[in-house]
């Protein structure tokens, strides 16, 4: 069984909001809010605010985002 998230790097940041509630704190300790609408990739969120994106989707899985 697998333990990974189910978010990939190609959801845009209103949709992970959306769908996992969870996920908001984790975005928020990282500046990654909803601006523009959420319509921006997570890939992009985590580069244009300088986090790593392995890391970031790391923290989401141990929240429980996902499960």
């Amino acid at each position: 069984m697998s333990t990974e998230t189910p978010i990939r790097p190609e959801m845009t940041v209103g949709s992970i909001a959306e769908q996992y509630p969870a996920a908001a704190p984790v975005l928020a300790r990282y500046g990654i809010d909803l601006c523009c609408g959420g319509k921006h990739s997570l890939e992009f969120a985590a580069r244009a605010h300088g986090v790593d994106l392995a890391a970031l989707l790391a923290e989401l899985e141990g929240a429980g985002v996902g499960r």
